[in-house]
């Protein structure tokens, strides 16, 4: 069985940048699937925290204590019954993390074409469309987390194939497993992470 790395999810706010907690995967997942065309405000969490306004303190801050991952936007919401779930590995491997939907059966896919050859096979799935999956895994705030590999041959940075991809103020984050979270004051405003 394949379980999320996330403990926590926060989106930025538009207007003051401060960072707020999601309170469940769901609404983090319904946010960042329309965060393009309705981006987050502070005034959209006063649907779990009634009195919020941009005037508050961040919820927490980028202080080395959290594992910070930005998501990439527009990813849909995994259909009824499946989940989506992110695996970050350890510091220093050639990969960031690891993107996974596990089926109502309990079945695991890692691709794309494992999922369209599961339900060529399984019918009863009717309605359920590729177009409902993305394996794209967030990037790494964290400079050097993943070990750059060495380019196969120059004529592929020539192409232009191994582009920076800037990432949007949205995120996912792991918190490290011996540390409590802490509430903290309004800090570093983020730059964009290359993937």
């Amino acid at each position: 069985m394949v379980s999320d790395s996330v403990r926590a999810y926060t989106v930025q706010c538009a207007n003051c940048s401060k960072w707020r907690f999601i309170p469940t995967k769901k609404k983090y997942e319904q946010i960042r699937e329309t965060i393009a065309e309705l981006p987050f405000l502070c005034e959209t969490a006063r649907e779990w925290r009634p009195e919020i306004t941009c005037s508050d303190e961040s919820d927490l801050v980028k202080d080395g204590s959290w594992r910070w991952a930005i998501d990439k936007p527009c990813i849909p919401q995994p259909p009824p019954g499946w989940q989506r779930i992110l695996r970050i590995r350890a510091k220093g491997g050639t990969k960031f993390a690891d993107v996974y939907y596990i089926a109502p059966s309990g079945k695991r896919f890692r691709s794309i074409s494992e999922v369209q050859s599961f339900l060529n096979e399984h019918p009863e799935y009717l309605g359920v469309t590729l177009s409902q999956f993305s394996f794209q895994t967030p990037a790494p705030m964290e400079e050097n987390y993943v070990r750059k590999r060495r380019a196969s041959s120059a004529a592929s940075h020539e192409s232009g194939t191994l582009m920076p991809v800037a990432a949007i103020p949205i995120s996912w984050i792991a918190p490290d497993q011996l540390r409590d979270l802490h509430f903290c004051e309004e800090g570093n405003s983020t730059s964009p992470a290359e993937s």
